[in-house]
């Protein structure tokens, strides 16, 4: 019979590697609501004809079930309208919205999975 001993060491079994990994989903979904903000707020500067500033700034991310972030308008009352999918804008003539947010999610959908990778680039040798 022989003894065989075993030595583990690195980032995988330390536990950086997890630490790290964390850090990226942090960061990755920091980044990508930074985005979403800041472009829904830069199409409703492009867009909206007589900006009082109140609906711009009740844009917020806020944190969601622990993992997740969601940016939003936090419930002002004629944000559907503005958006185009409030009750006032089904009469015809009726005002069709600004689809601000719908523009942003589309870009969001499209451009966050290279915004992941180009972050996880930065964090990959570090758990080597």
């Amino acid at each position: 019979m022989a003894d065989v001993e075993v030595t583990v060491s690195g980032p995988l079994f330390d536990g950086t590697a997890e630490q790290e990994f964390a850090a990226y989903a942090d960061e990755a979904r920091e980044q990508i609501s930074e985005f979403a903000e800041e472009h829904v707020l830069t199409l409703m500067g492009l867009a909206f004809r007589h900006p009082t500033g109140y609906y711009e700034s009740h844009v917020m991310t806020e944190r969601v079930a622990g993992d997740t972030d969601r940016v939003h308008d936090s419930g002002v009352v004629y944000g559907p309208w503005l958006e185009g999918v409030g009750t006032r804008n089904r009469e015809r003539p009726g005002f069709p919205g600004y689809f601000h947010w719908r523009r942003t999610k589309a870009l969001v959908t499209l451009r966050a999975p290279d915004m992941a990778e180009q972050l996880l680039q930065r964090y990959l040798p570090r758990v080597r």
